[in-house]
């Protein structure tokens, strides 16, 4: 594919098969561009027109129907007879796709055994992996418990949390300085200060935190803050009488949750999202779990930054490192598949429900991550001895 912006109206497209990404990733890293200069014409991606009417190919392609499985509904657990058998057929499901993403729980001396004499790096999602998936974005709060658990991983690992969510907002969510944090999807990278890593002014630049330390910046869309901040405006401004719709700023992103609002109307959230968007080639539109997420069109996912981490901390390349990677998005995908290429390290999925995924173990839901980073700290402190 030839990753340059043929600056055409960017639509929704049918999303691919977990696994086969339809980006076509550069294989260096992006220079970080300054205020003011063109963006680099290969790190653009193409996005094809579609020919038919936009309402009528959601309604009629698999795209409203990915709308629907985005975010399963909880199981409901009652004693009626029809429910029970329900229940049994989908544990059955769920049992036998285990058999190829088992959990990580009960692999775990299969994992430790293989990290023997490896440096283990973690990746962390945040939504639905440190925090359960609410009704509410703004309330997605992490427990007390895996705060700790997460701080306590993070003395013996380095650890970085990449989210969809704003720099800012996974920063107040998680509250931890001991992290990397990589927000809008990796396009908003903060770290600690590595002079031997990030003295190329190409990739990043030099600031300060919140707390006045020093840290190093990488931002890889930063042109597009200004094309971002009027696309917040107007979709704010155009689903505001959709009832239950959400338009969320994410930086470098702008996220419109459909969570709330009624089945019906959810073509509707759609169309608006795509009139809002059709002035803007250089932006694109994806979906996540319930949610419709405008994004630039930029060669940079998830993947990428987990790539650019490991290299910012001198850990790319290296046969001792095992990079281990747990989310729950289709967004995540991206990172499972450049561990799982070269057999680079582990993708952990967090899924109640089957489907298919780049990762190589599962877990249920964040009960059961918090379980898998006490059990990694356990076994560091244990091979320590």
């Amino acid at each position: 594919m030839d990753l340059k912006s043929n600056h055409i109206s960017p639509v929704l497209t049918d999303p691919a098969p977990l696994g086969k990404s339809r980006l076509c990733v550069h294989s260096s890293l992006l220079s970080y561009s300054p205020p003011g200069t063109a963006f680099p014409a290969d790190l653009l991606l193409t996005i094809p027109r579609r020919k038919n009417a936009f309402l009528d190919d959601v309604r009629s392609s698999s795209w409203l129907d990915a709308m629907k499985s985005s975010s399963p509904p909880h199981r409901k657990i009652t004693k009626d007879v029809n429910n029970d058998s329900a229940a049994t057929e989908y544990d059955i499901a769920y049992r036998t796709w285990m058999v190829k993403y088992p959990s990580a729980l009960t692999s775990f001396e299969q994992i430790s055994n293989y990290a023997k004499g490896k440096r283990i790096a973690l990746f962390l999602d945040y939504d639905g992996t440190l925090s359960p998936i609410v009704d509410n974005p703004d309330c997605a709060f992490m427990s007390d418990a895996m705060r700790m658990a997460v701080k306590r991983v993070a003395k013996h690992f380095p650890t970085a949390i990449i989210s969809g969510r704003s720099h800012d907002k996974v920063y107040e969510f998680v509250g931890l300085n001991e992290l990397y944090y990589a927000g809008s999807h990796g396009m908003d990278i903060m770290g600690p200060v590595l002079q031997s890593v990030f003295g190329d002014q190409r990739h990043g630049f030099r600031s300060t935190d919140k707390q006045g330390k020093d840290v190093n910046v990488f931002q890889p869309a930063a042109e597009f803050l200004p094309m971002i901040g009027e696309v917040l405006k107007s979709l704010v401004e155009t689903t505001k009488d959709i009832e239950g719709s959400k338009v969320e700023n994410n930086k470098f992103c702008v996220s419109v949750h459909y969570r709330n609002v009624d089945e019906k109307n959810w073509a509707v959230v759609a169309q608006r999202v795509h009139d809002t968007l059709k002035n803007y080639p250089r932006l694109r539109l994806t979906h996540g779990r319930k949610v419709l997420e405008v994004r630039p069109v930029i060669n940079w996912d998830k993947g990428k930054a987990v790539t650019f981490l490991l290299e910012s901390l001198g850990l790319s390349n290296c046969d001792d490192v095992l990079p281990i990677y747990i989310g729950d998005d289709r967004t995540d995908e991206d990172a499972f598949k450049v561990l799982k290429e070269g057999n680079k390290g582990y993708g952990i999925l967090v899924s109640a429900v089957p489907k298919e995924s780049n990762a190589y173990y599962s877990l249920r839901d964040p009960s059961e991550v918090m379980e898998f980073l006490k059990s990694l700290v356990l076994w560091r402190k244990s091979s320590a001895l």
